[in-house]
């Protein structure tokens, strides 16, 4: 597709826009001048990108039928078998709507997207298909990912199984739906402030994010690369570890990848809880927005891993409750000028771009931003606002004051393997309708990230570990470990589950 050189229009209008006084004169001056960079990008369309590899066949899968989506839970049905055998031989694996499968459709709940379809698989697609996983279909997932509801999916908002008329939690709220209604062994999720833990917390699956950067986000849908978080959802700590194990680790195309190591995440699961030290974060609990019951619920499952063998105390984070608002000016002015202004994949970082996805999405957005989700809007104004304003100082407070949070967390975690909170301090609440005003649509979007967005920001691993349920809804209680010590999360989640079931 090649570029058109400028005309001296286009940089009048481009000066005006920066507030520049440029003379015709100088404008035609300018494009001349421009046109001479014309021939490097003449040459770069005649080059060859190295492309991500699509290495097992498949064919274009279908849209469900109604009466087998219940729960609207399913973008894409398909099969695409891998090899055959593996660590994932036989087991049903669901791809979030974010993730890149050749060939199969993908929305990211939006209609900006609608009728793109990948040309690459996502890295972790891959690895899942190396391992003899089978990939059944494309789960939906909250407007561009940007919901911890579940009622801004396009077309129709994700149900909860266990009670149809409630939220399931977002963003990866098909993912979740897909597990815990048995129709998937397992499945993958992203999370930017929550997306991973707070579905799983709704539906009583174990969701788990991992430490920033363990999994490589390559050929997934980007928010804000400083928050961009991909990992594994199941209905067992075992099937969880056993897909971390296969997706985790570097893949050398990924910038939020530095310094990654992995660990034995399978052995974790054959250690009980006898020694574990766990710190139950007073802020997590007695939160304005907190429900009894589940603070309730969490502190019965802090004793019962204490009868389990574990040493459990009560501890003050005061920085937590500031974690929110750090994490909350870095996703605003991140996300604008990365996922919106910058079509998905910005510049200035060294790794892949998915430049088909770059291509559809900006063509999408820009050519349809009305059919943008309400919250997104927010986000766009907010940010532009807080960019045009205040020329993004904010943002550079809030990513250095994300260091002081990381190390408020770290300095407990010298003394503790693990710290424990309510993963959503209230249950799911009903779907709003859809003719409900905008306000109580973002807010219902936006509410539920309290106790979840700090550890996007601090980069921790944070797993939602079900414990309970009240009135039919459940409740998740979150272990949040130290970066890269995955293993004591999971050790403590597989001790749980084991000393709790029936």
């Amino acid at each position: 597709m090649p570029i058109e050189a400028p005309s001296t229009e286009q940089i009048l209008t481009i000066a005006e826009s920066f507030c520049m006084d440029l003379s015709r004169e100088d404008a035609a001056s300018f494009a001349r001048l421009i046109a001479g960079a014309k021939p490097s990008y003449d040459r770069l369309d005649a080059l060859v990108e190295p492309r991500l590899p699509v290495k097992y066949p498949r064919d274009a899968g279908r849209r469900p039928d109604p009466a087998e989506n219940q729960y609207n839970a399913w973008s894409y049905k398909t099969e695409i078998k891998g090899a055959p055998s593996g660590a994932l031989a036989g087991k049903r694996v669901a791809i979030k709507d974010n993730v890149c499968v050749a060939g199969i459709p993908m929305m990211n709940g939006s209609r900006v997207l609608e009728n793109y379809v990948p040309d690459v698989d996502a890295t972790v697609v891959t690895r899942i298909l190396d391992a003899g996983g089978t990939i059944i279909g494309k789960t939906v997932c909250e407007d561009l990912c940007f919901s911890g509801g579940s009622h801004t999916s396009k077309p129709l908002p994700v149900r909860n199984p266990h009670n149809p008329a409630h939220s399931a939690g977002g963003s990866s709220s098909g993912s979740a739906v897909a597990v815990a209604t048995g129709e998937a062994d397992m499945a993958l999720g992203g999370d930017q402030g929550g997306s991973i833990r707070m579905p799983a917390c709704w539906t009583g699956i174990y969701g788990l994010k991992p430490t920033h950067g363990l999994v490589p986000y390559t050929g997934v849908f980007p928010i804000e690369l400083t928050l961009d978080h991909c990992g594994p959802m199941a209905n067992t700590v075992d099937d969880v570890a056993l897909l971390l194990s296969v997706i985790a680790g570097p893949d050398g195309l990924d910038p939020r990848q530095i310094g990654t190591r992995t660990q034995d995440y399978m052995a974790a699961l054959k250690q009980n809880a006898k020694g574990l030290r766990v710190a139950l974060v007073r802020e997590g609990f007695g939160r304005p927005e907190s429900e009894e019951i589940v603070d309730e619920t969490v502190r019965r499952a802090a004793k019962k891993l204490a009868e389990l063998g574990a040493r459990v105390d009560d501890v003050s984070v005061p920085m937590h409750n500031d974690g929110y608002h750090i994490w909350n000016a870095i996703i605003i002015e991140g996300s604008t000028e990365l996922m919106i202004k910058g079509n998905g994949f910005g510049s200035n970082w060294d790794g892949h771009y998915t430049t088909s996805l770059l291509d559809a999405y900006a063509r999408g957005w820009r050519s349809r931003p009305n059919d943008m989700a309400e919250t997104v809007k927010m986000v766009l104004f907010t940010g532009e606002y807080m960019k045009r304003y205040y020329h993004g100082r904010y943002y550079a407070k809030a990513q250095n004051l994300r260091r002081s949070l990381r190390e408020a967390y770290d300095r407990v975690l010298q003394d503790y393997d693990l710290m424990m909170m309510p993963t959503i301090p209230f249950r799911a609440p009903p779907l709003p309708p859809a003719d409900s005003p905008r306000e109580e649509y973002v807010v219902k979007a936006l509410n539920m990230v309290t106790n979840t967005a700090p550890f996007d920001a601090s980069g921790h691993p944070a797993i939602n570990v079900p414990c309970g349920a009240a009135d039919g809804l459940p409740i998740g209680m979150m272990l949040i470990g130290r970066r890269y010590d995955e293993v004591a999360v999971l050790r403590a989640a597989a001790a749980y589950q084991r000393g709790t079931s029936s």
